[in-house]
């Protein structure tokens, strides 16, 4: 259902041809099904092993735009800081991965201080340059503002017009201020960031988009938050932190922070994702420690 909501009919032919599509790549790559993956959301993702038992992940995507990002990007790591590609079929948008095996999420960590370290670790480690292979600015993603005033044209969205411009804004002051662009991987947060036993931990699933270092933060600083005791405290000391090891500037973390945290809201809100409560708090709070 999720498959259908957000990709419409693109999507409903994808999972009519999944099916054949999914024997068709193993088929090819003489590779035995184990089993999918748990929580599946936008892609298909199964564990599969070789004739030697050998075990990998398979990846196949909807959409060909994101694939070929993601490609490019796991491409760029070349399986420092991140989990390999081991072969890809851009005709059928299939990715055989490296298994992080145990495969530990970040998430399973309770010490605030532990995970800190281990997710800057993985941030450092996958810095890459800005490279021309078609990897899309993060300015496109930002005309999402734009869509969900057009969603909501007398300003009667669940998110102000006011706090739109805000965001706006706030992009507007890091790209002016920004020393040039990177390769980011756009969604590095504690589910994806797995512990391997042969290579320490490494980040899975990027998005691949090119722009100011500090937006590639604002994932990690807004997921795992709202079942905690004290959030606000607890965003504000992953602020602190990050600010202090990475030798950052505050401000321009923060203004990230409201710009992409509103932007992540307004996709959830268009998703029909009722978490955009809690992702939009946050930008709140950003704003509260601006004012500080």
């Amino acid at each position: 259902m999720k498959i259908k909501n957000t990709f419409g009919h693109e999507g409903a032919l994808w999972l009519t041809n999944l099916q054949e599509l999914l024997e068709s790549v193993l088929h090819k790559w003489q590779m035995t099904m184990i089993g999918p993956v748990k929580n599946l959301s936008y892609n298909y993702v199964a564990k599969v092993a070789d004739s030697n038992g050998k075990p990998y992940i398979l990846k196949i995507g909807v959409l060909r735009n994101e694939f070929e990002n993601e490609l490019q990007t796991l491409q760029a790591y070349a399986g420092k800081g991140c989990a390999a590609l081991i072969k890809q079929d851009a005709a059928n948008r299939a990715m055989l991965l490296e298994h992080v095996i145990p495969g530990k999420m970040l998430s399973e960590i309770e010490d605030e201080t532990v995970v800190m370290e281990h997710y800057l670790n993985v941030w450092k480690e996958i810095r890459r340059p800005l490279e021309e292979n078609g990897t899309p600015a993060i300015a496109e993603w930002f005309q999402g503002l734009k869509k969900y005033l057009r969603n909501f044209p007398n300003g009667d969205g669940p998110i102000s017009n006011k706090s739109i411009d805000l965001a706006e804004e706030s992009f507007d002051y890091v790209m002016d201020t920004s020393v040039g662009g990177e390769l980011l991987h756009g969604d590095l947060h504690h589910e994806n960031i797995l512990f391997s036993k042969e290579k320490g931990w490494l980040a899975i699933d990027p998005k691949g988009v090119i722009g100011d270092r500090y937006f590639d933060l604002v994932s990690f600083l807004i997921n795992q938050l709202h079942s905690k005791a004290y959030p606000k405290e607890i965003l504000k000391l992953r602020v602190d932190i990050i600010c202090e090891q990475l030798k950052l500037d505050r401000n321009r973390l923060l203004k990230a922070a409201i710009a992409m945290g509103t932007l992540s809201a307004c996709w959830s809100i268009e998703g029909n994702d009722s978490n955009w409560e809690n992702t939009y708090r946050c930008v709140g709070w950003f704003a509260d420690f601006l004012q500080e």
